[in-house]
């Protein structure tokens, strides 16, 4: 796979409490340089970077961000208004608490009503698999199938630990079309990057790669 094929896989992500509107539009020059797959923001930078980039990089952005235990209310909001500033792609993280409890009605529903809101725009469920078991993670595997959601992630990239190799080979044993797989956290190189997409990623949530290709 060539350089150019693994930047169209990448989600190029600056998601830091301290972000200046500098370094946001920094990264959407990157993104439209470089065609990445989107950039990905957080959601109070959403309306000037669409009207920033004018369609020239898609805009993806994160709700209920980063421990998902807001209510579904509340996330349903953040994203009606992500996607009224200009969001291309929403990435919501799940009340990991309520998958502790086996609230998985609950956690369906909440991602449904999730993806009603954001209709035809790409909807991505962050499962932050490093507090998961492996039961756990089949079993949104199962949900994200259920739900009418794009993708199934692995991490928001705030927690513990990133994406793993194995994690993506759960997802790939489990998840099939139309869902898709994102990779995110801890991908730190190139040959990092290849091991995900060989694994079955679809993309990739990291903010290195394109700094490693800027320096080659």
């Amino acid at each position: 796979m060539n350089i150019q094929e693994i930047l169209s896989k990448v989600d190029h992500t600056l998601l830091s409490q301290t972000a200046t509107w500098d370094e946001i539009k920094a990264i959407c020059d990157d993104g439209i340089k470089y065609q990445t797959a989107s950039v990905c923001i957080p959601s109070a930078y959403v309306k000037q970077a669409a009207e920033y980039v004018k369609g020239q990089v898609p805009i993806c952005t994160v709700i209920g961000f980063p421990n998902g235990y807001v209510p579904t209310a509340i996330k349903c909001e953040e994203a009606r208004l992500a996607i009224t500033d200009g969001a291309d792609e929403i990435d919501m993280v799940i009340w990991v608490g309520a998958l502790k409890d086996k609230q998985y009605d609950a956690i369906l529903e909440e991602i449904k009503a999730i993806k009603k809101v954001c209709g035809d725009k790409i909807l991505k469920v962050i499962i932050e698999t490093c507090l998961l078991t492996e039961e756990e993670k089949i079993k949104m595997c199962e949900i994200v199938m259920a739900s009418g959601a794009d993708f199934i992630k692995t991490s928001t990239g705030f927690s513990t630990a990133g994406a793993t190799p194995d994690d993506i080979r759960i997802f790939a044993k489990h998840i099939s079309a139309p869902v898709q797989i994102k990779a995110a956290g801890g991908i730190k190189s190139i040959a990092d990057a290849e091991e995900f997409l060989a694994l079955g990623a679809h993309r990739l949530g990291t903010s290195r790669i394109v700094k490693i290709v800027k320096e080659m």
